[in-house]
């Protein structure tokens, strides 16, 4: 018998780019293969550095950055206390809290980030970004429902809290 592969539809090409990206920066996620002044690190710690970067705006706590990464807490926890070593962030402790604890990008992590960021947009990004600028902003946030939409069942909290 023949395993029919229709169920996609017209949807197939767009499955298997995604699969296609998704294999290969799971290959390469964890593996602390970039260098900035003689600091090894990995894609898995540039994102925990970003989020926290973009949380001195945002002001959430650390499970919930977590959430938003798609990691668990002890995954995140673990990256934290990499980057501490490294010297790129510093925990502090919260006002008025014996327990909790702030994550603190320092100068070192800014400058890294900075970057990396430069690098990241040139080498990868930008061709992206050129084939998104095609799309409306409509059409651009049907895609992030999409792809949200695609993990629905593992980040039903965070998808539900974050679009609608």
């Amino acid at each position: 018998m023949r395993v029919k592969l229709e169920w996609m539809g017209e949807n197939r090409e767009v499955v298997e780019a995604l699969i296609h990206y998704c294999n290969i920066y799971a290959g390469v996620y964890r593996i602390e293969k970039m260098h900035f002044r003689g600091i090894t690190y990995s894609y898995a710690q540039i994102q925990v550095l970003e989020y926290l970067l973009e949380n001195e705006e945002r002001n959430e706590n650390m499970s919930l950055i977590a959430q938003r990464l798609g990691i668990t807490r002890s995954n995140f926890t673990k990256i934290v206390t990499r980057l501490c070593k490294k010297g790129l962030v510093e925990k502090v402790r919260v006002p008025g809290s014996r327990r909790d604890l702030n994550v603190i990008v320092n100068e070192l992590g800014r400058e890294l980030y900075e970057d990396y960021s430069k690098g990241i947009l040139k080498r990868h990004f930008e061709p992206m970004f050129r084939d998104l600028e095609k799309l409306s902003p409509e059409a651009r946030s049907c895609v992030r429902d999409a792809l949200f939409h695609a993990m629905r069942p593992r980040d039903q909290k965070l998808n539900d809290a974050e679009h609608h």
